[in-house]
């Protein structure tokens, strides 16, 4: 049994068939999925699936160290060595399954390589679920997975589901892979482990609010240690008038950002978006009142080339040929923006030439503007004058079960017999979520999570 219709899922799906077929096994595959068919995917079917790769069979020099580093020295050593030995040929694997890759233009600044499949993450859930139908894979749409069933020497011998008409049935089952998501589709779990608030953290796409914990628990109950960082989570500035999947706004580093006082809260140019995003986003909604900010532009922003990447909302910002107008129409004090903007200007002494939207350029505001402004401190004189309103919202907590480099669920004495994980639902992020990992170590460990289970499991 598969629980999950992720990256994660539908790589363990397949490559627990391809193995069990490989070695003569007769094995049984079910993915059981809590969405109705068509809304299937969870997180992965809205995300652009960023992977930390130069190209599909080559990792880039330094990514151990990087999973390292970003976690102040808390991240598993073993675990990202072996998604770094395994990364390469899972891709290329996925490339024999429909799957293409190409080198996308990220945003606008700088960063670590990344591919991404051609059609993002929606292709990733395609052409997998058709692999492993045509493999004998089986699916079983509108079905909450509830409980782990063992027998008196702790072997896994089914799970109990329910389905959206709440009848409850155990299907039989001598292995079971857990990859249905993390506990951010959860209030009380959020409220729990994030603090008062997080039960009104967004959900970054319709996919994210599936993924409710209900995996945690039930490995919990059956023994599974706890691990990862319980109150970190990966969130994003989004445009909260947008209707659509992950609509960040991504600009702010190169004006200001004010809460609805129109005060300035932290340093916007204090590094690259993926370096400060999450910072950012996390402070919006637990620190700021309303839970709400905006950021401040002026018309140089539509001279930077491609500005548009880095915006990812259909919904156009707020314009205005002045200060006073902008602020009226965001519904924030017209005499502190114009207070505020006029202080931030003051300290923008550097040369503006300098100005390179690309990378952290150095253009520093006077040291006592406070906050600082480490880079892209350019002043906002030019109308017409721009807002985006911001708010912060989750995509996955960083939370969950240990499990090893053989995806193995891990107790306080061991592996537990037949239980398997991969993806969100594992805690191995520590403090910041590294970027261009999370759907690239759902499908390798997906992967590792099926073929160990099909060897795993008895015929």
């Amino acid at each position: 049994m598969i629980v999950g219709h992720g990256a994660a899922g539908l790589t363990a799906a397949l490559a627990a068939s391809e193995e069990a077929r490989a070695t003569g096994n007769a094995v049984d595959l079910t993915v059981v999925e809590r969405s109705v068919e068509g809304q299937h995917g969870g997180n992965t079917r809205f995300t652009p699936c960023y992977m930390r790769l130069e190209a599909p069979g080559r990792l880039s020099p330094g990514f151990v160290d990087d999973m390292i580093a970003v976690s102040s020295g808390q991240n598993d050593r073993a675990y990202f060595e072996k998604l770094a030995e395994e990364a390469p040929a899972t891709m290329m694997w996925m490339q024999t399954h429909g799957i293409e890759f190409h080198n996308p233009v990220y945003y606008l600044s700088v960063g670590p390589p990344r591919i991404q499949p051609i059609g993002a993450g929606e292709s990733i859930i395609r052409e997998l679920t058709r692999a492993a139908k045509e493999a004998g894979v089986r699916f079983r749409y509108g079905c909450l997975a509830e409980t782990l069933e063992r027998d008196g020497s702790g072997r896994m011998t089914g799970l109990r589901i329910s389905d959206t008409d709440g009848r409850s049935e155990t299907i039989a089952a001598d292995v079971v892979i857990l990859a249905c998501g993390g506990f951010q589709g959860d209030p009380t779990m959020l409220r729990e482990h994030l603090g008062a608030g997080g039960e009104t953290l967004r959900m970054i796409s319709p996919g994210t609010r599936l993924n409710a914990g209900h995996g945690i628990r039930m490995a919990l109950a059956v023994g599974a240690r706890p691990a990862g960082d319980w109150r970190g989570m990966h969130i994003e500035p989004i445009d909260p008038r947008s209707r659509g999947p992950a609509p960040v706004v991504l600009v702010y580093p190169y004006g200001i950002v004010v809460d609805t006082a129109a005060n300035r809260f932290f340093d916007e140019g204090a590094g690259l978006v993926h370096e400060t995003w999450e910072e950012f986003a996390r402070s919006i909604h637990f620190d700021c009142r309303d839970s709400e900010v905006y950021a401040i532009l002026d018309s140089r922003l539509l001279e930077i080339e491609n500005y548009g990447r880095a915006i990812r909302s259909e919904v156009a910002p707020f314009k205005a040929d002045t200060l006073e107008e902008l602020a009226r129409m965001i519904g924030i004090p017209a005499v502190s923006l114009e207070s505020t903007v006029g202080v931030y200007n003051s300290a923008c002494t550097g040369d503006p030439a300098k100005f390179d939207a690309t990378d952290k350029d150095g253009l520093a505001a006077a040291a006592w503007l406070i906050p600082p402004k480490s880079n892209w401190a350019r002043a906002i004189e030019r109308p017409p004058f721009l807002a985006y309103p911001l708010i912060g919202a989750i995509a996955y907590t960083f939370g969950g079960i240990a499990t090893d480099t053989c995806a193995r669920v891990l107790g306080e004495s061991g592996p537990i017999t037949g239980l398997f994980a991969a993806g969100e639902i594992t805690g191995h992020f520590h403090g910041t979520a590294p970027n261009a990992v999370a759907v690239l170590r759902a499908a390798v460990y997906g992967r590792i999570a099926g073929r160990e289970a099909a060897r795993a499991s008895t015929p």
